[in-house]
């Protein structure tokens, strides 16, 4: 598996803005409860999303770049917990580049090398072309998982469904 990138708000500046911003501007009126479906599901499977912490929506370009960079050290995995434990269940400010080191480290990744990655522009263009090149292949929104190439599917789905895409992927192979 793989994780490629797709940034949900490109517009959001690079350090990112208040949440309760965001909120406000993305959903309006209906913001306040927009979440509690998610916490609700996430009790049940023992996640504590912990929305109230969340203080900055971020510009998540940095985090997929850094993405790009754990799958070059075989981390990509490690680092998506990392990151979604970080900014779903303790608020981390993930626009910021230490943030974002120190959650590289709890992944395995080396902290200093991680840092120095993030302070230059290195595969920066890469990653924008890459959710530039998502976008025009009609991917909308995340999750979204392509199996073998072949089969596209979006939104969080059933465990059935996601296995038959993958039989259908195996099957359309060979």
């Amino acid at each position: 598996m793989r994780w490629l990138p797709f940034q949900l708000n490109p517009d959001i500046p690079e350090g990112g803005i208040p949440r309760e911003e965001y909120v406000a501007r993305k959903f309006g009126a209906r913001g306040k409860g927009v979440n509690e479906r998610v916490v609700m599901a996430g009790r049940q499977v023992g996640i504590p999303f912990a929305y109230e912490k969340m203080k900055v929506q971020p510009n998540t370009l940095n985090t997929h770049r850094l993405m790009h960079y754990a799958g070059r050290e075989g981390k990509q995995d490690e680092l998506a917990e990392e990151l979604f434990r970080a900014h779903f269940t303790e608020g981390a400010v993930l626009a910021d580049r230490d943030t974002l080191a120190e959650v590289a480290a709890r992944a395995g990744l080396d902290r200093k090398s991680v840092a120095a990655y993030l302070a230059s522009d290195e595969d920066k263009a890469l990653i924008e072309q890459a959710d530039v090149e998502a976008r025009s292949a009609g991917i909308g929104g995340v999750p979204f998982f392509i199996f073998n190439r072949k089969i596209g599917l979006s939104g969080a789905q059933d465990p059935e469904t996601l296995l038959e895409a993958m039989e259908q992927a195996l099957q359309e192979q060979g």
